[in-house]
């Protein structure tokens, strides 16, 4: 009997000296290859991430592979054609000639919305209305800046030939503009007007209290897209596209309201 148990404890001894044996003699991975590994995730990771930020090329009006022509345009003198839309009485009658500025979800026609055309034409005002760059058929900007705004406003009314001085009026984002051409065309103003003008609740001089309040009374998922244009705008059209955290609610709204209306305007442009 104990022969019999020294048997079965050879035996059980010999299957683990071999499992022991098969542990030892299996190859660990090398810890080059492993960073290596890490390194193309990473890279990969930001190749997808900088994709994800980048908005989708512009196509331009007059293009190949973009939309026909159907406004009125001037060609700015860097290249850039800017579409443009009149109202009211015409330049030679006008007592009052005005700039208006359109806001975020609209285009040059939609000062027609906001006017009274027998106001205008009782008071003699002229406006012109236009697309900012990158908006309906005016070409995109890539050079950009806050100034580059003031001095698109300024040469169009150049072109136009709207005199030395006129009104500037910016609706809802657009009176973003009217603080550019305060800044930096003064000597061509007559009078500049907001109409329901964009908040910048980061104003120093705007009272924190107020600004506060005003900030908190909004949905959540707006304070938020805020937060992310104004600390890191970079980062703006991946937050306004993703899916993964509740995006402004206007933005819901309006990117897929404006791609519809897109697609409209192209069907009746053919």
């Amino acid at each position: 009997m104990a022969a019999g148990v020294n048997r079965k404890i050879s035996a059980a001894s010999a299957r683990s000296h071999t499992r022991k044996s098969k542990q030892k003699t299996s190859f660990p991975l090398p810890s080059g290859i492993v960073k290596k590994i890490l390194v193309v995730f990473f890279i990969g990771f930001l190749a997808w991430a900088y994709r994800a930020t980048q908005p989708p090329p512009p196509r331009k009006c007059g293009s190949p592979d973009g939309p026909p022509v159907t406004a009125s345009r001037v060609k700015l003198s860097d290249g850039r054609f800017l579409a443009y839309k009149e109202y009211g009485t015409s330049k030679n009658k006008a007592k009052y000639k005005a700039v208006f500025v359109h806001g975020f979800d609209c285009c040059r026609h939609d000062v027609a919305t906001t006017l009274s055309s027998d106001v205008v034409e009782d008071l003699g005002v002229y406006i012109v209305s236009f697309d900012r760059p990158g908006y309906g058929e005016s070409d995109p900007n890539p050079k950009q800046t806050i100034k580059s705004l003031a001095l698109d406003i300024e040469e169009l009314a150049d072109q136009l030939g709207l005199g030395s001085k006129f009104y500037v009026v910016g609706f809802s984002l657009g009176g973003q503009l009217i603080w550019t051409c305060l800044k930096y065309i003064p000597h061509r103003l007559a009078g500049a007007s907001l109409l329901a003008p964009v908040v910048n609740y980061w104003w120093p001089g705007f009272p924190v209290n107020l600004s506060t309040e005003a900030y908190n009374q909004q949905p959540v998922q707006d304070q938020w897209t805020l937060r992310v244009a104004h600390y890191i705008p970079w980062l703006t059209y991946w937050w306004n596209t993703q899916k993964w955290f509740p995006s402004s609610h206007q933005d819901r709204e309006l990117i897929p309201h404006s791609v519809s209306m897109r697609k409209e305007y192209e069907v009746k442009c053919l």
